[in-house]
């Protein structure tokens, strides 16, 4: 039971960060089709989000699921900021976006291959990998 919510605390922080990283870096986007795709990237991190909390209760009810700290929402958006300073391009914003996403399907795998879970928590851990590979797809068209 204990290693369900550590699963789902590590899959809630992950799709937390996905938020902020859209949340900070959609000011800098030009492009309305681009926006539009990011805006639909981040309900989806919202939808996965709400799914964890709701799953977790089941699990833990004195708590909630883990989210991004707030030293670690300054420094995304720091880099973010950074990163943008000379260049907010699609094809830069892309590439950041990218980098990070990678990494949340990273973690996801590791999830998924080195955790005990049921069932339930499996499918929404597959789901998240799932729709992060579906985002790089999308991402890659902007590069």
């Amino acid at each position: 039971m204990k290693e369900y919510i550590n699963v789902l605390d590590e899959l809630n922080k992950g799709a937390c960060m996905g938020m902020d990283a859209i949340h900070f870096i959609l000011d800098k986007v030009e492009d309305e089709k681009f926006k539009e795709s990011l805006e639909l990237q981040y309900n989806k991190y919202k939808d996965i989000s709400r799914r964890i909390n709701n799953l977790y209760s089941k699990y833990n009810s004195e708590d909630e699921p883990h989210k991004t700290n707030v030293m670690t929402k300054a420094m995304t958006w720091y880099g973010i900021e950074m990163k943008t300073l000379t260049d907010t391009s699609n094809s830069k914003i892309a590439e950041i976006l990218l980098k990070g996403t990678n990494m949340g399907i990273i973690e996801g795998r590791k999830l998924l291959n080195n955790k005990e879970m049921n069932k339930e928590v499996e499918d929404l851990v597959s789901e998240y990998i799932t729709m992060q590979e579906d985002s790089v797809e999308n991402l890659k068209k902007y590069l």
